[in-house]
């Protein structure tokens, strides 16, 4: 495959695919899952926490690791694919063992088995996505192809979101233990073979680059030292992770938020609302992309994200109405969020190639999937623990210090991060034209000649040898 030749849409989809399925370890894992095994199974809830907590905790360690390991792999199939197929079977054995738990041990059972659905969706994942960067190497295809693969991602997760009650209602499944049983089960024996499917579809039909140099030694240290010298990373990856911080409050208080200032009991269609315009929006903001530059769209989409979303703060009971419109226009902006900053992450990435003369997508990938896990973690701790301190109960009228700290947190202080994002952001150097001349100091570097560093004028790289 021409890196730079355009992609037909049969290999984008191909590529994009897996994330659809691979968006069931989210909601129904955070969400769904924790209810079922302690309202329905007795599990304790404080001992369940602990072991979610423990689990992401090894992820700090796993993610990047994962992502070192493929970039170091040589086989028939390239680095990443063997882990993509290998990995996709293990996580669908995971779910299926998850979400049907025995009688018995059930708090056993869920360690066991939560600790393998993780560290197996980081054996699929972070191969999956480390195997994006490397598909195409062309400045604007990037963004069809990752917005295409975050698009999915979104459907994924508004379908993953909507399965319990889908199921419960064509299914006819009544309450109680039996039926929670049987929505769950269904759920997996829905999603385990479609991760497996989906993810084999995209090993047969996308192909990696050949690799052009050895393999170096391996040296986590090594591989991490690269990573955080790449100052055009780096500016990416601290504005991408404070406006993703503020962008998990809404998502962890939407609940509260809608139910105790508002007075609405309609928080789910709210949250559908905001899901469906960012992908009904995402393409736009792609076709947009290519005409202003990805920062220069990234930069937009958080604007407007952030405009409307500080009026939500103004709002009290009985402004449901209200809020609807400022949710559909936040929305309008929300799928620019995921998907440009990943098709940015990749041009990131060629620069690495062209200082180190290394390809390290899995090194990058495994950094970017930390953060993300930190800054969602840390999102809903610090939230629930604020709320908390002001005083809030369950299921009461609350007081106003809760509704007043629920509007800081939920619209704010996520306001605060995309301005904060957004200043930072604007230091972010590589642009299209940027980006050419990278891709064509790469080559010359590679035939032997010293190339002149575009990023740093005057500064020369030597030849590769």
């Amino acid at each position: 495959m021409n890196q730079l030749q355009r992609l037909s849409f049969s290999v984008k989809a191909a590529y994009a695919a897996p994330a659809f399925a691979l968006a069931v370890v989210g909601i129904p894992i955070y969400v769904y899952l924790p209810k079922f095994y302690t309202d329905t199974l007795g599990v304790d809830v404080a001992v369940l926490g602990m072991i979610i907590m423990a689990v992401r905790i090894l992820d700090a360690v796993t993610d990047p690791l994962m992502g070192i390991i493929s970039d170091r792999t040589r086989s028939p199939l390239g680095r990443r694919r063997p882990y993509i197929a290998g990995g996709s079977i293990l996580l669908a054995i995971s779910i299926y063992m998850l979400f049907n738990p025995p009688m018995a041990d059930p708090t056993v059972w869920f360690g066991i088995w939560i600790f393998l659905l993780f560290l197996f969706w980081t054996v699929a994942a972070v191969p999956y996505e480390s195997l994006g960067p490397e598909i195409t190497f062309d400045y604007n295809q990037r963004n069809a192809l990752f917005g295409l693969r975050d698009g999915l991602l979104l459907v994924g997760t508004l379908v993953a979101a909507a399965s319990p009650l889908m199921i419960r209602t064509i299914f006819s499944i009544s309450e109680g233990t039996a039926g929670e049983r049987e929505v769950f089960h269904r759920i997996s024996i829905l999603y385990a073979p479609l991760v497996i499917l989906l993810s084999i579809w995209c090993v047969l039909k996308v192909r990696e680059i050949p690799r052009t140099t050895e393999i170096e030694r391996f040296s986590p240290a090594r591989s991490m030292g690269y990573v955080f010298r790449n100052r055009p990373f780096i500016i990416l990856l601290i504005a991408y992770t404070i406006s993703s911080f503020g962008g998990n409050l809404p998502a962890t208080l939407i609940l509260y938020y809608v139910q105790y200032v508002l007075g609405s009991p309609h928080a789910d269609r709210f949250l559908a609302l905001y899901f469906v315009t960012g992908i009904v929006f995402l393409p736009g903001w792609i076709w947009l992309a290519r005409r202003i530059e990805k920062k220069a769209a990234w930069l937009l989409a958080m604007t407007v994200n952030t405009g409307a979303f500080i009026g939500v703060f103004f709002l009290g009971y009985g402004d449901a109405d209200i809020y609807g419109i400022l949710v559909f226009l936040s929305g309008i902006g929300f799928g620019a969020t995921v998907a440009l900053p990943s098709s940015m992450e990749a041009d990131v990435i060629d620069y690495d190639e062209l200082l180190s003369g290394r390809r390290r997508e899995g090194a990058y990938v495994g950094v970017w999937s930390i953060l993300k896990k930190v800054v969602a973690a840390l999102g809903v701790g610090l939230a629930l623990w604020i709320l908390g301190m002001v005083g809030y109960e369950p299921n009461v009228e609350q007081t106003m210090g809760v509704r007043s700290a629920l509007r800081i947190l939920y619209s704010l202080v996520p306001s605060l991060c995309n301005i904060i994002a957004i200043i930072i952001a604007f230091r972010y150097p590589v642009s299209k034209r940027i980006h050419e001349k990278i891709r064509y100091a790469i080559e010359k570097r590679k035939q032997g000649n010293e190339v002149e560093d575009p990023l740093r004028p005057g500064v020369f790289l030597d030849p590769l040898s």
